[in-house]
């Protein structure tokens, strides 16, 4: 009896010393490490010993629509005990990429056990996920729909295309707190979306039976190359209301929430290339149906006003992903960059309105000038030709100001011959009268004594010079102020000539600020724009306010012949642009 008893005290005091020093284990087991962006990802964490505190990770890019659930298994096999807990989680991931499953914790006999992370690779919304589903989730697929519906799939280069994501669902289920999840990017395509200012429930059909859908997205696309390209899916992260089989205390069915993401799927587009037969020389890559305006404010003026030329194009097409015509005009007329407008609202026709190009030009000589027609050229989708249009030639008549050298009836100079008679050449001596001299010894001669001395005398009046300026106290900012101040004046002075008399004043003006930039920054009159001087003052280091007041003048300059000015406003205008071109000298 004695041994019986001491043979079951070792055993038993051995097998909890064996429990006892058992190796803690604590894990985290995935459901599949690579799953779509719909799909569900069952998480669980795993010990082999009872602790406390547990504490799981945030699950960062992962939104929880389960859990966490526990479950304990305890068992005896041939005398061995085998214990298991476990905490469980159901996961939907929120956006794509490599996603880290963090480390969860737990307290065993007093020591803190930590699980290592875990990564997770989403990629883009599968259209059949594989994820086990339950009875809420089998009905919510089945009356939940989300569709991209698409105007075109076949369209030609530059054409607008139209997709609405449509979210349909039955009567039976209720949807809410719907979010974007994956948005597409409209790779290959110029992209505009239609703002939609209220969800609205319509009735509709889907598949032949009656559905509500609400409209989510629409979008204008204008495919930038050919071939096949892919739209990538929209996906949305939707909870969703579904019945279940329980009823409350009046007999009214029980609705139970679950979260479930829905995609649109993949869809692609077949986009035909323009046809090369037929294409104009001067095509631009304008599609749609457009006409073309060409106008000018005034077709006679002096050579020392300016008129304005504006280039226009309206209609339907991709507006905005083309350019307009450029004028061309005799030399003798001064062109500068145009004034670009655009006057576009894109609807789910697509892109219509208007763009335009504005020039300002200045003649030179006096003469009549024509203005050639201007060609543009589009492709319509529809009768699926080119198209070509012209406008009428102009002719500029500038009745005062100089004479070129010779001016023909078409705007062209030609050399003029000069007339000769025969005393032309008279002032020319032909016959010539020789004098003799006496060569000078250089030595000890005035020249000689002149070229010794002369360095001394420079050396001393130099000396004098510097120590004079020595003693002088000089502001280095108020010596560049009158430099500045004297070449601003130089350049203005015959605007300050004509101040009274507006339209000479501010045209002398603008040509005075034209020749200062043309002098500081080494720039041609074709050059000039807002733009560009404004690029210019800036790689100078010029100071933003100093480039504002001389683009608010050059401004000013432009509205001032159209509109009354007094002398008081020339005055202020012309000691503005002192001060200006002052502070520019000193600033480059």
């Amino acid at each position: 009896m004695k041994q019986l008893l001491f043979l079951f005290s070792v055993f038993y005091i051995s097998f909890f010393s064996f429990e006892g020093t058992a190796q803690v284990r604590f894990d985290t087991k995935l459901s599949k490490n690579r799953l779509g962006l719909n799909e569900r990802l069952r998480v669980s964490f795993e010990m082999n010993q009872n602790g406390d505190n547990f504490t799981p990770p945030n699950f960062d890019g992962f939104s929880v629509i389960g859990g966490p659930n526990q479950s304990v298994s305890n068992s005896w096999r041939n005398g061995v005990r085998s214990f298991s807990k476990t905490y469980t989680y159901f996961l939907t991931p929120n956006r794509k990429g490599k996603l880290t499953i963090g480390q969860a914790s737990i307290v065993i006999e007093g020591e803190i056990y930590k699980t290592s992370p875990k990564e997770v690779e989403v990629t883009e919304a599968v259209n059949n996920p594989n994820s086990p589903q339950s009875r809420a989730t089998a009905i919510a697929d089945e009356n939940l729909h989300l569709v991209a519906e698409i105007s075109k799939s076949n369209p030609y280069l530059n054409e607008a295309v139209t997709v609405i994501y449509k979210l349909y669902f039955s009567s039976e289920i209720s949807v809410s707190n719907v979010n974007e999840v994956e948005m597409p990017k409209y790779s290959d395509f110029w992209s505009h979306l239609i703002p939609i200012p209220k969800l609205e429930i319509k009735r509709g059909e889907f598949k032949g039976e009656v559905y509500n859908y609400v409209t989510w997205r629409k979008a204008v696309l204008y495919p930038q190359k050919a071939g096949k390209l892919i739209l990538e899916p929209l996906t949305l992260n939707v909870s969703v209301d579904v019945p279940s089989n329980r009823r409350d205390f009046f007999g009214n069915r029980v609705y139970q929430k679950t979260p479930k993401v829905i995609t649109a799927g993949r869809r692609s587009i077949n986009v035909r290339p323009l046809p090369e037969e037929g294409k104009p020389a001067n095509f631009e890559g304008a599609v749609g149906t457009f006409d073309l305006n060409v106008k000018f404010n005034k077709t006679a003026l002096k050579s020392s006003e300016s008129f304005q030329a504006t280039v226009k194009v309206a209609g339907r097409g991709n507006l905005a992903l083309f350019s307009l015509p450029t004028i061309s005009a005799p030399s003798s007329l001064e062109v500068y960059e145009p004034e670009h407008k655009e006057n576009i609202k894109t609807n789910l026709l697509g892109m219509q309105g208007s763009i335009e190009d504005t020039y300002t030009i200045v003649p030179q000589y006096q003469g009549n000038y024509p203005i050639p027609p201007i060609s543009f050229s589009y492709f319509d989708p529809v009768k699926e030709v080119y198209v070509s249009l012209n406008s009428k030639e102009a002719l500029i008549d500038v009745y005062e100001g100089p004479m070129a050298a010779s001016t023909s009836p078409q705007g062209k100079q030609t050399k003029q011959v000069p007339l000769v008679n025969e005393n032309y050449f008279d002032f020319i001596k032909l016959e010539t009268a020789l004098i003799p001299f006496e060569k000078e010894i250089f030595y000890r001669s005035t020249s000689f004594w002149a070229l010794l001395f002369t360095p001394y005398f420079a050396y001393l009046l130099i000396s004098f010079l510097k120590r004079r300026n020595d003693n002088k106290v000089i502001n280095p900012v108020t010596a560049r102020q009158k430099h500045a101040n004297r070449l601003a004046k130089k350049y203005l002075s015959s605007a300050k000539k004509t101040l009274g008399e507006k339209e000479h004043f501010y045209d002398a003006l603008e040509r005075a600020l034209h020749n200062y930039l043309k002098a500081k920054l080494s720039i041609e009159t074709a050059e000039f724009s807002k733009e560009r001087i404004v690029g210019l003052l800036k790689e100078k280091n010029s100071q933003s306010t100093s480039i504002s007041a001389f683009v608010s003048i050059l401004e000013k300059c432009e509205a001032a012949r159209y509109a009354p000015s007094s002398n008081v406003s020339m005055q202020e205008d012309f000691d503005l642009a002192v001060q200006t071109i002052a502070a520019l000298d000193r600033e480059i």
